[in-house]
């Protein structure tokens, strides 16, 4: 088992925290959760979750090695596809409960047309996350499509890699797109990532929906 990463004295609030791991249970099953939480020294959570609440009380390491951990379990390959099953039901879970206090869950952003929707939706999702956790995004519009910077990673924190490992994120990123434009799917690809050495994680977000 690789080592594990120390506190960052970075978090998430103890919501999205829940909300993470209430997805990965989706996922991975209640024995396979455990099992990763045992394998990440937090086996404490099995019993005692994040309360709900806002406060930012997850540290980024704790998400770190959740995402490593999946992969000491399951393999890379396997790994990665958990993560994006995780991203995913975590949006859909919860974290949409955010989108709407970022404003795009309203009857108005509804009957928007779809490159209104996404020029809106897409920053909206950065400031969930800069707003609510210590994990800093933005959103650089380039034509046919978007780049969405993650300056400060939880998914990655402490970590090195060969290629890019924050699979979490592109799930979240994917079912956010398909909420926001409802019911697309869009191409979410990771370009850079802080585990390779860049200074930021980038994803490239197409513009033109999955045909």
């Amino acid at each position: 088992m690789r080592d594990l990463v120390p506190e960052s004295g970075y978090y998430y609030p103890n919501r999205m925290a829940r909300i993470l791991l209430d997805s990965m249970e989706e996922v991975m099953g209640r024995n396979g959760l455990n099992a990763l939480l045992n394998l990440t020294n937090m086996r404490h959570l099995i019993t005692d979750p994040p309360p709900d609440n806002l406060e930012r009380g997850f540290d980024f390491a704790y998400i770190s090695n959740l995402n490593g951990g999946l992969d000491d379990i399951y393999g890379p390959r396997g790994g990665r596809g958990l993560a994006l099953r995780g991203g995913r039901a975590m949006f859909s879970q919860g974290l949409r409960q955010f989108g709407a206090l970022a404003g795009v869950g309203d009857l108005a952003f509804k009957v928007l047309p779809l490159t209104a929707k996404l020029r809106i939706g897409v920053p909206a999702v950065a400031r969930i996350f800069t707003q609510f956790s210590d994990q800093t995004s933005r959103v650089n519009d380039e034509g046919d499509h978007f780049l969405y910077y993650i300056d400060r990673c939880s998914m990655c924190w402490g970590r090195e890699a060969d290629k890019p490992i924050c699979f979490i994120a592109v799930g979240i990123l994917q079912e956010a797109l398909r909420w926001v434009s409802g019911g697309l799917e869009f191409r979410v690809e990771e370009l850079e990532c802080i585990a390779m050495g860049a200074k930021a994680c980038v994803f490239k977000i197409d513009k033109e929906p999955i045909k």
